[in-house]
């Protein structure tokens, strides 16, 4: 026992030598010896110069504590002297068994925590290292981040004095919501797209705020007797934050307005009745709907600690390299601010953009296998970036291209789990297509178009009266086909819903399990805390605002539903609301399995093709009610997701909670008018709008595969697609289970080999095909993804902790600022550049797009005119 008051006693004393105010470590080194004595009551001539070495060892090893530690070692090293050995040892026990199946916790990190719990004598260490390292381990745990690229970009403490919820910060926050939801419902449609995202945003939020804090008077006006600052000092972290979310949320695309366009294009449905009131309507509804259902999703994905939302962290990044002070610091010989970065690659980018994107766009579709033979079907097939499989070492050297799959963000396994299905595939699609399997010979091999037995496009017009399925004109025309890309695609999203329900209900049981009775608990004694539950220092320094209660959200939830209603039944839609209904019930169900996943690996699970799946069943042979219970089925999923994420993204930054909900329903209310207003406008004034010949690359890849699935499935029906013409593609269901279930028993087993391997995000590679998308826009990023999220955060855990998302944020914003500049100034006003690096990538048959294995027979393919239910 005196031996181990000894090792904590000398622990202390070297933390507080660490944290003395003294620059210099010899300083630091005789404050500590000094302490020892002291301690000891044994005189510095009796220390030998081993001993001296090992205390200089020690000091040293606090000293680089300070860097790893980045800009609070301060407080992690204060809170350690507060923690016994044994209070460390149990806060470490807690978390092996917490994190033990955490494919984002450092793998490190646990072997060294198991190791630690194995006692002094088994861990081959020094006692005061043995000392040192089990309470610093347990001190991140408890007062900090387990995981580095949080504690990367997030303090573990809070300044609730802060300004937040400020005149000034509505002010710059509307202007731009506006600004950026006309722009990024412009460029939705573009391929590849080009939106202002959070990242550019906040370029342009900083100078806004920094202008505004300046100008405004420093008033205080009386409102109902509350006293508002006008100009309360300088523009804050939390006031960026905030209006960063109010442009996130109210700044971004309506993804119904992909619908939208379904609906009312002559190309599509030609459905003239849809105008600016019908897509407010239904904007109003599927935002507002999301936002309810991201309000009771918070005990699942927002508090959790192991709900990480990696997407959300680069903005973090940027926001503090932006706002906060930065102590100057030598990391592996870099000694450059993340200011000064973030500018410098932003400026490079800027520049370097207009290379692959105007100049010479070959670059950006590098095709260049298909330019040994233009004119050669296999190698086209095989490894074409256009019609393709995209089967090439190097397919870009635009940063659109390779940001893609977004490999500085995204975890490795994630993107390589990925990557792994996208080869996968690619193998399916070469069986089926060079078998022939049901005519995928007669059609190009990836592509999201439907066709006829002819090999033409299906003419729809052909199999509608007064909008609705004729089946005596569907006998006398054609059976609906599709390519291998479109029909690998499909198989693989009917598996990944059941698998990823199956997978995640069963691995996160008691995480799902808790956050169903913390809500019950909620309901019934509305003063208990949304943070009851959990122990982490985000939860704990939020306890003192005042939280958004759970019958605001479900008060939101209904009301948008009410509106949803009236706007089904207001319409000629001939859309039941009983099939409205369950489709939102299936949507809610499914939401819980994909926000968990989407919280941790960064990839979104659409809900769309299964929610078509169920109105081609209740409501076959209407198109237009297939596609309103498709946007209730995937919109309220997706909005809801980017709810919460911003969300998430507020609890890292410390927001009060009711701010960010007034901010939230202000932001994307005013998104619903102007976004609603953008793609009228597109509408109206955009020639040949989401064809492949459009000039400005608006040739809108979601609203062609949305009506390619529509056809299939709300047209001609599940019945008939599945039970007739692709029996094979409902078994998909049944795998997923199979798989889903099956998987989460063998890593149960053998969790040691499989930890790292992830069913959901395998199925998730495997549907990218069917859409003009292929390997050639992940190649790259996996090579990316490799370089900077394991070679160099494992060889440079240091230099990537400071500089990894601000570099991403600076290539992200040059790149979009200069697209935004290219599209607008160059391209949409007609001002293109041809010559061959132009035009070499679309010269080849890849570039046509049209080519086709097999020749179809004179009289068509399939079984005889007629033949067919």
């Amino acid at each position: 026992m005196a031996q181990y008051e000894k090792n904590a006693g000398i622990v202390d004393n070297l933390v507080t030598a660490a944290v003395s105010d003294s620059d210099s470590s010899s300083e630091k080194k005789d404050a500590f010896v000094t302490a020892e004595i002291v301690a000891e009551e044994k005189p510095e001539f009796m220390y030998t110069t081993e001993e001296k070495e090992k205390i200089y060892a020690f000091i040293d090893t606090v000293e680089n504590l300070r860097d790893i530690l980045d800009e609070d070692p301060d407080y992690i090293l204060e809170n350690m002297k507060s923690l016994t050995l044994e209070e460390s040892l149990k806060i470490l026990e807690n978390a092996a068994d917490y994190f033990k199946e955490d494919v984002l916790f450092p793998g490190a990190m646990l072997n060294r925590i198991n190791v630690l719990l194995q006692g002094e004598q088994y861990s081959g260490m020094e006692p005061y290292y043995y000392q040192l390292e089990t309470r610093l381990q347990a001190t991140l745990i408890k007062f900090d981040s387990p995981y580095p690229e949080v504690r990367a970009v997030i303090r573990p403490t809070d300044d609730p004095l802060m300004p937040c919820e400020t005149f000034r910060a509505y002010a710059v926050g509307i202007f731009w919501v506006c600004c950026a939801s006309f722009v990024n419902q412009m460029y939705s449609e573009r391929q590849p797209s080009i939106t202002l995202n959070a990242t550019v945003l906040q370029i342009l939020i900083y100078p806004s705020g920094k202008f505004i804090a300046k100008v405004l008077p420093r008033w205080t006006i009386n409102i109902f007797g509350w006293k508002v600052p006008i100009n309360p000092g300088p523009w804050t972290f939390k006031e960026q934050m905030l209006v960063t979310i109010m442009t996130n949320v109210g700044g971004g695309a309506t993804n119904f307005f992909h619908y939208g366009l379904v609906m009312r294009l002559g190309i599509f449905f030609n459905n003239q009745w849809v105008q600016y009131g019908f897509l407010f309507l239904m904007a109003f509804v599927t935002q507002f709907f999301g936002f309810g259902l991201a309000g009771v999703m918070r005990r699942y994905v927002v508090y959790p600690t192991r709900a990480v939302w990696p997407t959300v962290l680069p903005i973090l990044q940027l926001n503090r390299a932006l706002l906060l002070p930065e102590p100057k610091q030598n990391i592996n010989g870099w000694t450059i601010s993340k200011y000064k970065l973030f500018w410098a690659v932003f400026a490079a980018m800027f520049v370097y953009f207009f290379l692959p994107d105007y100049l010479f766009t070959a670059l950006s579709t590098f095709n260049w296998m298909t330019w040994i033979a233009p004119q050669n079907k296999t190698l086209a097939f095989i490894t074409g970036s256009k019609m393709g499989l995209g089967i090439n070492p190097w397919t870009t050297f635009d940063w659109s291209v390779i940001n893609y799959s977004t490999p500085l963000i995204v975890p490795f396994f994630s993107a390589m789990n990925r990557y792994i299905g996208l080869w996968i595939g690619s193998l399916i699609i070469i069986g089926m297509y060079w078998s022939n399997y049901k005519y995928t010979a007669y059609f190009p091999p990836n592509n999201s178009n439907v066709y006829d037995r002819t090999g033409a496009k299906y003419n729809l017009t052909k199999v509608l009266t007064n909008n609705l399925f004729d089946e005596q004109k569907y006998r006398n025309y054609s059976q609906v086909y599709i390519g291998a890309g479109n029909l690998t695609m499909l198989g693989a999203f009917y598996a990944l819903y059941t698998c990823a329900f199956c997978y995640i209900m069963l691995n996160e049981w008691k995480t799902i399990r808790d956050a169903c009775k913390g809500f019950y608990r909620s309901l019934k004694d509305r003063k208990l805390s949304n943070y009851e539950l959990f122990d982490d220092p985000f939860s704990r320094t939020m306890h003192m605002y005042k939280e958004v209660p759970d019958w605001w959200f479900i008060a939101t939830l209904i009301i948008a539903f009410c509106v949803g209603v009236g706007a089904i039944v207001g319409y000629p839609t001939h859309t039941p609301v009983w099939a409205v209904v369950v489709v939102i019930l299936v949507s809610i169900a499914l939401v819980i399995p994909t926000t968990i996943i989407f919280s941790t690996t960064g990839y979104l699970i659409p809900g769309d093709t299964l929610t078509v799946i169920i109105a081609g069943y209740m409501v076959h042979g209407n198109p237009i009610a297939s596609l309103i219970c498709r946007v209730f089925g995937y919109n309220t999923d997706e909005q809801a997701e980017t709810f919460i994420g911003d969300q998430k993204l507020a609890h890292y930054a410390r927001l009060p909670p009711r701010a960010v909900f007034r901010a939230q329903m202000i932001a994307t209310l005013l998104q619903c008018y102007i976004t609603t207003g953008a793609v009228t406008w597109l509408i109206n004034n955009t020639p040949d709008l989401c064809t492949s010949t459009q000039s400005a690359r608006l040739v809108c890849t979601f609203p062609n595969q949305l009506y390619s699935n529509t056809l299939l499935l709300g047209v001609i029906g599940p019945h008939r697609t599945y039970d007739v013409i692709y029996p094979v593609l409902k078994y998909g269901f049944l795998i997923g289970v199979v798989v889903g279930i099956g998987f989460w028993a063998l890593r149960c087993r053998y969790t040691k080999f499989l930890k790292y391997v992830h069913p959901v995000l395998i199925l998730s590679g495997i549907n990218r095909y069917g859409a003009t998308y292929n390997l050639s826009y992940y190649t790259p990023g996996i090579y990316f993804s490799f370089m900077f999220m394991v070679f160099i955060r494992r060889r440079y855990l240091a230099w990537w902790t400071k500089y990894n998302y601000i570099l991403s944020s600076g290539l992200t914003a040059g790149m979009a600022f200069s697209g935004i500049l290219i599209f607008f100034a160059l391209q949409y006003t007609g001002h293109p550049i041809k010559w061959w690096g132009t035009t070499v990538q679309l010269a080849g048959i890849d570039g046509a797009g049209t080519a086709t294995l097999l020749k179809v027979p004179a009289g068509g393919f399939g079984p005889p005119v007629g033949s067919w239910q």
